[in-house]
């Protein structure tokens, strides 16, 4: 029995995905659930499993792109498995190696490379030596054609040549391109910069990072402070939290944050689901959870679908400062950077901190000044106090402990 193998829909509003690559060849014998393709929609990359046991024949070139329902392998459930050890892909028998003609050099004459007045001309323009251009004339005369279309050189290549690398973009980047494109052509967006003395938390840290792990199994991280002051910061401004549908602005009843991570296969930004009623550990176990799934290629559309204030951290990579760019439709993400020991007067006297900068990106459109720099204050505010505004004057009842 032969059956037809068709791309299953991966979630609302996805019509069409890209095989990105087969996990298996033609003639190869899979088994039921085997993860057989990786396909590539705008969201996520998702496996694509055996539907049944059986011989494969696949019908798709990878990078082809496909409509959801479209068949794109057969599986001949009747055919044998084989053997232990046997190879489940007949050998083909060695090809014999061909002999690739020789053509003899065409000849020289006095009038190759020698160019026609037009294309001299429009060579002297460009400044490109005839010696630079193959003619395509008579006797390899240098035509009008061949001088329009010459380009300059970058100088002389080497012996070996320059070559170049040519790698399709992955249906998930090219979306994401058009979606980053998009925000910045119809979106007001503007940035605002403040900056977290983080010596708070770092004390925080030192101190009861050691029983915060025993007890939860997870570490303290910087995430978890700054996930639970965006949550205080929204309450406290929920237009910040809005976005825009038409002529009308929506604001959800729960507080979904999302979360950038970097993936093998791109920017993901996952959602942290109902944060508002998270505890530090919970927050740090399902970020962990999130990003575990992110670099394993496991994330699903569900976790990613949703949100409504995206969270960014370039400090990991070293940033000092950047405009982080909206994840639509939200109205507005936070960037976090690299902590930098720098000078700072305290009650009159110069003494040294780690500081943090960071940038709150927004959508002018629904939100205002007031709206987004009094946001960006709260969260500062959070942060600079975190056992006062975060932990209920509590540190160990607040972090569990």
């Amino acid at each position: 029995m032969i059956l037809d193998m068709k791309v299953p829909s991966p979630g609302e509003s996805i019509s069409e995905v890209e095989i990105a690559t087969w996990l298996v060849s033609t003639g190869d014998y899979v088994q039921k659930d085997q993860a057989i393709a990786e396909v590539d929609s705008d969201k996520a990359t998702l496996e694509l499993p055996a539907e049944a046991s059986g011989r494969i024949e696949i019908l798709v070139e990878p990078g082809t792109t496909v409509s959801v329902g479209q068949v794109v392998c057969r599986i001949d459930t009747a055919a044998a498995a084989p053997e232990a050890g046997a190879s489940a892909v007949p050998a083909s028998p060695a090809a014999a190696p061909i002999q690739a003609p020789t053509t003899a050099p065409a000849s020289q004459t006095y009038a190759s490379g020698t160019a026609s007045p037009a294309a001299k001309k429009i060579l002297a323009e460009k400044g490109i030596a005839s010696s630079q251009v193959a003619g395509s004339g008579k006797d390899g005369r240098i035509t009008k054609d061949d001088a329009v279309n010459a380009k300059a050189s970058m100088g002389t290549a080497p012996e070996s040549g320059r070559g170049e690398t040519r790698t399709r973009m992955s249906a998930l980047r090219r979306k994401l391109a058009t979606r980053l494109v998009s925000v910045k052509n119809e979106t007001a967006m503007l940035t605002t910069f403040n900056e977290v003395d983080m010596k708070a938390i770092m004390d925080l840290r030192k101190l009861h990072k050691d029983a915060f792990a025993a007890k939860h199994g997870v570490g303290l991280g910087f995430m978890s402070f700054f996930t639970l002051a965006t949550v205080r910061a929204l309450k406290l401004y929920p237009s910040v939290a809005s976005m825009i549908d038409g002529d009308d602005m929506v604001t959800l009843d729960t507080t979904d944050i999302s979360v950038a991570v970097s993936g093998p296969k791109g920017l993901m930004v996952p959602v942290l689901r109902n944060a508002d009623q998270l505890s530090f550990a919970q927050v740090e176990l399902g970020i962990k959870d999130l990003a575990t799934k992110v670099r394993d290629g496991k994330i699903s559309l569900d976790e990613m679908t949703g949100g409504c204030f995206t969270i960014t951290n370039g400090g990991v990579f070293g940033s000092m400062l950047s405009t982080p760019i909206i994840n639509p439709p939200q109205s507005a993400i936070l960037g976090m950077h690299n902590i930098v020991e720098r000078p700072m007067v305290v009650q009159g006297e110069i003494v040294v901190r780690p500081i943090m900068y960071v940038a709150l990106s927004y959508d002018h459109r629904i939100i205002d000044g007031r709206e987004s720099v009094g946001t960006l204050v709260a969260i500062k505010e959070a942060l600079e106090n975190p056992v006062e505004f975060l932990m209920g004057g509590d540190a160990k009842a607040g972090l569990g402990l």
